[in-house]
């Protein structure tokens, strides 16, 4: 199971730190992402990092203001999110797959396992 964590009300140019704790799923064999949804689109791919050599890849339009890191001490991958923008606001989901390769990494449907979500509202 994945459980996100960390979202919240930020006002436009603010940070904002999410979590992902795993249980029940051996972190070490996956890739971990973060997906967004905003209402009336798409799913959209943020992040995601390679457990196993913390490789990371971004979506284009986060690019150079989010990181996503990995604890491997308390199997938890992070999204640092800085300079927050309006366009920013989603409903974000944290997923994980154990046979993502780096041209599947962006596709949602390439992630076996799902947490519930954590809203992000960014709004002055």
């Amino acid at each position: 199971q994945l459980q996100a964590s960390g979202g919240g009300l930020v006002q436009p140019g603010g940070s904002l730190r999410l979590s992902c704790a795993a249980s029940g799923l051996s972190v070490n064999r996956n890739t971990m992402g973060w997906f967004r949804q905003a209402p009336g689109k798409e799913r959209e791919f943020v992040a995601a990092i390679k457990w196993t050599n913390g490789n990371a890849y971004y979506g284009d339009s986060v690019k150079g203001r989010f990181t996503v890191s990995r604890d491997n001490a308390k199997s938890t991958v992070k999204l640092q999110m800085n300079s927050l923008r309006p366009e920013d606001t989603a409903v974000y989901y944290c997923s994980a797959g154990p046979r993502i390769i780096s041209t599947t990494v962006t596709w949602a449907s390439a992630y076996d396992y799902w947490g519930q979500g954590t809203q992000v509202t960014v709004s002055s």
